[in-house]
């Protein structure tokens, strides 16, 4: 997969936030860094190994700015992996249609970005409006706004501006 990892931190960051302190999330799930999900993904022992943290520490104290950078870059690795196997079609696209949908990816989660049917028909024939505009025939717009509206745009035109 061909993207700027950095400019998908940064638009991440700009979606997600960057949480130092555990804090709920709108569904009331324990987050922390950039939207990691605590209750269902958790930190492994490896993770906690490498930031010499326990988990204890985490709810306590909160982690760094460099342990959120680390955690997010595990998260985008394990999304890559999901989306692409799920989709192997993303490999085709442009660096900001890749962004897309790996955000939208790292967002819901793959499982529930494989219902978006229409959306992913429009990818697959390189119908890019078609694939735009179901995206924001969705809950998923209606419950991210404007998050919804800037990849939506992104997609159709090829451009985020972020």
């Amino acid at each position: 997969m061909n993207y700027d990892r950095n400019a998908l931190i940064d638009q991440l960051i700009l979606h997600e936030g960057l949480k130092l302190h555990v804090y709920q999330d709108h569904l009331g799930i324990d987050t922390i860094g950039v939207g990691r999900n605590l209750e269902d993904r958790g930190i492994s022992d490896g993770e906690l190994a490498f930031m010499n943290l326990l988990k204890t520490e985490i709810y306590e104290q909160g982690i760094t700015e460099a342990n959120a950078c680390f955690l997010l870059g595990n998260d985008i690795d394990i999304v890559e992996e999901e989306l692409y196997d799920a989709h192997p079609c993303i490999d085709r696209l442009d660096d900001v249609r890749i962004r897309v949908v790996l955000d939208m990816a790292f967002n819901m989660g793959v499982p529930r970005l494989r219902n978006f049917k229409n959306m992913w028909a429009g990818i697959h024939e390189g119908d890019y409006v078609r694939a735009s505009l179901e995206m924001l025939d969705s809950r998923w717009a209606t419950q991210v706004g404007q998050r919804a509206v800037r990849l939506s745009s992104a997609m159709k035109t090829g451009e985020l501006h972020v």
